[in-house]
């Protein structure tokens, strides 16, 4: 084998030519189905694709792999969203699914995700059980090419049972979308003009460089988003997914950007208020704690879990959860499936300001804020290239400190990476929605250090005494 291949949390990315090649992904697709023999899986396993390079033949070569080791495929005919293959995998009553995506990496990067048959990511046993059997066995190879399958169409079928159509049209909401030039493509324009609503897209065509742009919802790559709302008067909303549509950014119509720690507040006040969802609440340990303080309650529990979708997904298959969040845009739904679903989450952000009785979503937000309190939060990813970076939450947990930015400290939670090493630590202080959250990458010498207090200058404080434990002066 001419390189090592790694599984991360969520499958494997690499730089297409360099690790991702036709011979690595043979190699991953043979030792995917050692996997799924190995475990007897004989309902089949689902393949789609992102409009990348070469994603379409690599799904097509991991297909004619599995095919020729006898376990029985459906792959989609054309590009589609990650949670398309989710639901389908959950839905048909499928073992597993392989997604061909690097989600939202840059376009130079291609990768695989895996979902399991409860229509979630994988979880780190059996990710690690795949990277076991890489270069295990010799590469069989079927040499005919199978008709892909529609697999959108049972999608929509769904979202139209699952999302009010019917009061979004009435009450004129239209939305700006922007894909990205990614696998989102027309599909919620679609979805929503052919219930009656009003939808424009930009970037709607799949393009394998994204147009230049990196396809990450976030502020700073979405001018032309901003350019469009400001340039449509009727616009309510605007919405953006990333490369494979997991995710969702959004926007006020007047091209201000909304932060995802606020639209996990109205999507979470929306489904448990509005909606009734039953079950608990899940959000990973950088999402706001007013989560907490507004929705906990004796008979609903919120779960603080690692950064990461996949361990909201472990909590949405053990027990009845009603929403997971997670602060880079992924949502995902009891009602639905367990996994990010950026095209359900854009069509519950239009029916819950279609609910509010709000045309524009700014005027909805200057109310909730008012309902909510003001939030107070940011982050700073700190570079860190000394060879001690995995030892210093381990070194912070063994000697917390008793105070931070002079808060007195009341409870301290860690969490470990999924090769059991501390690369989480989340420091919460007295009063509401006061933290301090460190997590170490695994990959890059960074150390991200998050923070939310009662005001600007609390969460300057809290980061300041974040980078101080970090670089070993005492915290007060």
């Amino acid at each position: 084998m001419s390189q090592q291949i790694i599984f991360g949390t969520d499958g494997w990315r690499g730089v297409l030519g360099g690790d991702m090649t036709a011979d690595s992904v043979s190699l991953v697709a043979q030792a995917f189905a050692d996997y799924a023999q190995q475990r007897g899986m004989k309902k089949g396993i689902a393949i789609g694709f992102d409009g990348r390079a070469f994603s379409r033949g690599f799904a097509a070569l991991f297909e004619r792999i599995l095919f020729a080791n006898g376990i029985r495929t459906v792959r989609s005919a054309n590009v589609i969203p990650t949670p398309v293959l989710s639901w389908t995998v959950l839905t048909r009553g499928l073992d597993a699914g392989v997604m061909i995506t690097a989600s939202h990496n840059p376009p130079s990067y291609n990768g695989v995700k895996f979902k399991a048959a409860y229509g979630g990511p994988f979880v780190t046993e059996q990710t690690h059980a795949v990277e076991q059997l890489i270069g295990k066995s010799a590469v069989k190879l079927d040499e005919e090419t199978r008709p892909g399958e529609d697999l959108l169409t049972p999608y929509f079928e769904r979202l139209e049972q699952l999302v009010r159509f019917d009061i979004i049209k009435q009450a004129g909401i239209e939305m700006v979308v922007d894909s990205m030039h990614g696998a989102g493509g027309t599909v919620l324009e679609t979805l929503l003009k052919r219930n009656g609503c009003a939808a424009t897209t930009i970037a709607a065509d799949v393009k394998t460089d994204f147009g230049g742009r990196l396809p990450e919802p976030i502020e700073r790559n979405l001018k032309p988003l901003a350019e469009a709302l400001r340039q449509n008067r009727n616009a309510s909303l605007g919405v953006a997914t990333d490369g494979d549509a997991d995710r969702v950014g959004v926007m006020l119509e007047d091209g201000r950007w909304l932060s995802a720690q606020e639209t996990i507040l109205l999507l979470t006040d929306y489904i448990i208020r509005v909606r009734r969802a039953p079950g608990n609440i899940v959000k990973t340990s950088s999402v706001t704690d007013k989560v907490r303080m507004l929705y906990e309650s004796d008979g609903r529990t919120v779960h603080d879990v690692q950064v990461g979708f996949k361990y909201i997904a472990e909590k949405m298959t053990a027990e009845k959860i009603a929403i997971g969040c997670e602060e880079s845009g992924g949502y995902g739904y009891g009602e639905h499936i367990p996994d990010r679903d950026g095209i359900v989450s854009a069509l519950l952000l239009a029916e819950l300001l279609a609910h509010s009785g709000h045309k524009k979503l700014s005027a909805l937000v200057t109310a909730k804020r008012k309902a909510f309190g003001q939030l107070h939060y940011d982050r700073i990813d700190l570079e860190y290239h000394a060879n001690d970076r995995a030892e210093i939450l381990p070194r912070a947990l063994r000697k917390p400190p008793w105070k931070v930015a002079g808060f007195k400290v009341h409870g301290v939670a860690s969490f470990k990476s999924s090769r059991g090493i501390v690369n989480g630590l989340k420091i919460v202080c007295g009063g509401n929605s006061r933290w301090l959250l460190l997590r170490a990458s695994e990959t890059e010498p960074i150390i991200r250090i998050y923070a939310e207090g009662n005001s600007d200058e609390e969460v300057r404080g809290l980061l300041e005494a974040g980078r101080n434990i970090v670089i070993g002066e005492p915290v007060h």
